[in-house]
């Protein structure tokens, strides 16, 4: 099935914003996320796809090549170096380049072996609301390489060398004439790497290097939100042939809150409220992500009023000032009550009838409403 424009994925323009796409993302990100969709695989689908789409289009050079070739200017399958490492000094060469590219995944340097970037790194970390709003610091353990010491990174067997690939001289690539098309493809007998190795070293199997994990110590900025990434450029899959190393992508994902609910910078709770408390108001105690707050609730307040909190939301990456604390009152009606709480209850209710509008003005216009539309 053929994939979808990342610009309508995200419901943005193609002259979209940094801005305006993270907003974009964000937006759909909070509505299809598995956490509040569970076990909806329509919602999964939704959420990877916008996640997709926000990737390619907030990194700057992938968004280039998209803009630029489309999905076949980011898919993972094509050359690291892309179609605009193409020769363009003539017809030939411009085509041969660029079917090296699809066939090689890489690129040569004056003329020698391929060259390849390293493969990047993507490391998922969950963390709380709490760290996310105040920042985070911590060391996480990823796959790394160290030379072999055996054969001090030639991936020779000790006592014997690497030696140049008769198929393609060394030059990693091999060309192909088919017709008006010259094509270049990497060598198929030394992958590109411009050597082979008769007798390859016994303790990295002629890889020249060795895997080691490595700890990386890890900065979580104040502010970060769900799906955001940080790049530690240098720390992904080494590169080949002198070919620079990928990066590693740290994916930050937020647990779910027991209290607090996040959308961009401002949070939303709800808040019990006893149905004797609603009616004659008083004072409660509402926590915050930077301590206790004191709310007032004034006499006669309804489910579903909402007090704000100014500033007690988050403060965002990018933000200048931080968002706000959305506090929503649920009235709470009382369960398990005894003979004598119901009697109460049903004296109340008798006195508070016979005060009519005056008690209940909002249950009083409704009924006059459901009057008028039967009598219509």
């Amino acid at each position: 099935m053929a994939k979808r424009d990342f610009y309508e994925i995200l419901g943005v323009a193609k002259n979209a914003s940094d801005e305006e796409i993270k907003k974009a993302y964000r937006k759909l990100a909070m509505k299809y996320h598995p956490d509040r969709n569970p076990g909806d695989k329509k919602a999964e689908d939704s959420f990877k796809e916008a996640k997709e789409a926000y990737e390619m289009l907030s990194d700057g050079e992938k968004r280039a090549a998209y803009d630029r070739y489309g999905h076949a200017g980011v898919d993972p399958n094509m050359a690291s170096a892309g179609f605009g490492a193409a020769n363009m000094g003539g017809f030939a060469d411009a085509f041969g380049d660029i079917f090296g590219d699809i066939f090689g995944g890489g690129r040569q340097r004056g003329g020698g072996a391929q060259v390849y970037r390293g493969a990047d790194l993507r490391y998922a970390m969950e963390i709380t609301l709490e760290q996310a709003a105040a920042g985070y610091e911590t060391q996480i353990r990823i796959p790394g390489y160290d030379e072999c010491e055996t054969c001090h990174g030639s991936g020779a067997k000790p006592g014997t060398k690497p030696q140049t690939c008769p198929t393609c001289a060394g030059a990693g690539a091999v060309r192909m004439a088919q017709g008006f098309f010259s094509i270049q493809q990497t060598c198929p007998k030394c992958h590109g790497s411009g050597k082979i190795i008769p007798e390859p070293c016994a303790t990295c199997d002629g890889l020249g290097k060795i895997k080691r994990s490595k700890t990386l110590e890890v900065k979580i900025p104040a502010g970060i939100d769900e799906g955001m990434r940080i790049r530690s450029s240098g720390n992904g899959e080494p590169g080949v042939n002198g070919g620079p190393p990928g990066d590693l992508y740290v994916e930050i994902h937020i647990k779910p809150h027991p209290v607090f609910q996040r959308e961009g910078d401002d949070l939303h709770c709800e808040m019990p409220v006893s149905f004797g408390t609603a009616a004659l108001g008083g004072e409660l105690d509402l926590p915050t992500l930077s301590g206790k707050a004191t709310i007032t609730v004034p006499e006669g307040t309804q489910s579903g009023k909402t007090f704000r909190l100014r500033g007690k939301g988050i403060k965002g990456v990018r933000s200048g000032y931080p968002g706000d604390l959305y506090c929503h009152i649920v009235v709470e009606t009382p369960v398990r009550l005894t003979e004598h709480q119901k009697k109460l209850l049903k004296e109340f209710e008798k006195s508070t009838h016979e005060g009519g509008a005056r008690h209940s003005p909002q249950g009083k216009g409704w009924f006059d409403k459901v009057k008028e539309y039967f009598a219509e």
